[in-house]
């Protein structure tokens, strides 16, 4: 038996114990690094990653130290006795194997690799070749099928309603934050819509940290459910109720392989969206040169994609195919966001307009959903909550019921201008490159990092002036995004 020692290592979301090399009481053929094991506790168990550990002072003889994912997930004491088993190899890798040889799966094998994804079962390296077999590949029905496996493994939220309402991007566009206007718009008209995101991946901010500037995002489910009994609303991060958790285990492996195929991302939205109770949902779908979906015909393959799944899950979609040519507002990075965010629900005079026009839109194609509303007068309601104040008034009492931060975030006050190289018209940004210079920056895990746009496309600008700030918490922050911007800083200008 092992005594459980905590370590503060974060190897999200994989589960990762560490093993003393010497004096374990194992030989070196029954445990290697890297592969899976079982601990087992007097009321829990799972399976982990092993890290063998040559440093006495990180985890001593008769001991196993378990990073912060698989303690929370154990959730036995530090100092438990624990014992420990070579993992067994899950069968469904036989199906993975017959995936990346060409064949098409059936709906049981899939559900069958998702269980076992959940579990933590597979290595990243088991994950990446599932991810890349099915990216050669994929039919519409092992989509669907892949769709419903998400959806099952993790927890089900049921609200008990006939009309539960959601709003989505599929994401690529920087400082595209309209779901915190949407959100209080849509609940002081009385809909039902608990959001609940993800935090940034690859981009410099999500929603959830967003939503952290101003209120706790970080809800269980017994707290997140009183809210929306409450408000009607809820803007949360998803990922501790337990919404589609393989997702998360997917994107985590995805992401660093760029793997984003239609297929997959129309299962990781419509599962987490199907277990968080939702009936309806407005889907959009950003179109531009260097947004996730770059042409017309691309967005009208994925919009059949998505409205196929949707309609076979008894989901109500409604599917709105929106310019991603450049980035929506001005900040880009969680303060910054949230800056923006409330400059629009204030109504205040300079407040972005593109973020105001889009958020507006988008909220009345949610509320047209409601009944009552006859003759598409959603975005005439939209237009007067947002202008009557009862939006604003939504989201305080949301940001409160959510728990408001004791202490306000600023911009970052390390501030570098990148300025025009010549006369001329902005033609074109480029999102993803703007995107990788604020998360250079520090965004999102530095709330205050990001860029603050200052001129966008159609701008007429003259040499040596700014085009926008780059915002940092850190001298070297500042410096990473600055050097990236140098290169190309993600602005076209023609004379």
């Amino acid at each position: 038996m092992l005594k459980i020692r905590r370590l503060a290592i974060d190897t999200h979301p994989e589960n990762t114990a560490f093993l003393p090399r010497q004096g374990n009481g194992y030989s070196a053929e029954q445990f290697q690094a890297l592969r899976k094991i079982r601990i087992t506790g007097e009321s829990a168990e799972i399976l982990a990653t092993l890290a063998l550990v040559d440093e006495p002072a990180l985890v001593e003889a008769g001991e196993i130290g378990l990073g912060e994912q698989a303690f929370r997930r154990l959730g036995l004491p530090e100092g438990a006795a624990v014992s420990i088993e070579q993992a067994p190899v899950p069968a469904s890798l036989e199906s993975v194997r017959r995936k990346i040889d060409g064949d098409t799966l059936d709906e049981s094998e899939i559900a069958a690799i998702i269980r076992d994804v959940a579990g933590h079962r597979y290595s990243p390296m088991e994950i990446g070749a599932f991810l890349v077999a099915c990216a050669g590949f994929m039919s519409t029905e092992e989509t669907l099928a892949m769709t419903r496996a998400m959806a099952a493994v993790g927890n089900r939220l049921d609200w008990h309603a006939p009309l539960v309402v959601d709003k989505h991007c599929i994401g690529g566009i920087p400082g595209n934050r309209t779901s915190m206007i949407v959100v209080p718009i849509v609940a002081a008209h009385g809909l039902i819509i608990p959001k609940t995101s993800s935090r940034a991946i690859t981009s410099p901010s999500g929603t959830a940290d967003t939503m952290e500037v101003l209120a706790n995002v970080d809800l269980r489910e017994d707290e997140l459910r009183a809210i929306v009994s409450r408000e009607k609303a809820v803007l949360a991060w998803g990922g501790r109720v337990n919404l589609s958790p393989a997702d998360d285990v997917l994107i985590s492996v995805e992401r660093p392989l760029r793997i984003d195929t239609f297929e997959q991302m129309v299962a990781s939205i419509l599962s987490k969206k199907l277990a968080a109770g939702s009936t309806h949902l407005v889907l959009d779908i950003p179109v531009g040169p260097t947004a996730k979906v770059r042409s017309q015909s691309e967005a009208v393959r994925l919009r059949k994609l998505f409205e196929h799944v949707a309609d076979k899950l008894g989901l109500v979609i409604d599917i709105v195919l929106t310019d991603g040519s450049q980035p929506i507002g001005r900040g880009i990075g969680p303060v910054l966001e949230a800056r923006d965010v409330m400059a629009v629900l204030r109504n205040d005079a300079d407040a972005p307009e593109d973020l105001r026009d889009h958020a507006l839109m988008l909220a009345g194609r949610v509320l047209d959903f409601d009944p009552a509303l006859k003759g598409g007068r959603g975005f005439a309601r939209a237009l007067e909550l947002l202008a009557s104040g009862a939006a604003l008034e939504a989201m305080e009492r949301l940001i409160a019921a959510q728990g408001r931060q004791p202490a306000e975030f600023k911009p970052g006050a390390h501030i570098q201008e990148i300025c025009a190289p010549r006369d001329g018209r902005v033609i074109a940004i480029d999102c993803h490159r703007i995107a990788r210079i604020a998360r250079l920056a520090g965004a999102p895990m530095d709330k205050g990092a990001g860029i603050d746009l200052i001129c966008k496309v159609g701008a007429e600008v003259r040499k040596g002036q700014a085009l926008y700030r780059i915002h940092a918490q850190s001298a070297t922050g500042l410096g990473f995004a600055h050097d990236l911007a140098r290169e190309d800083a993600g602005y076209e200008i023609v004379r």
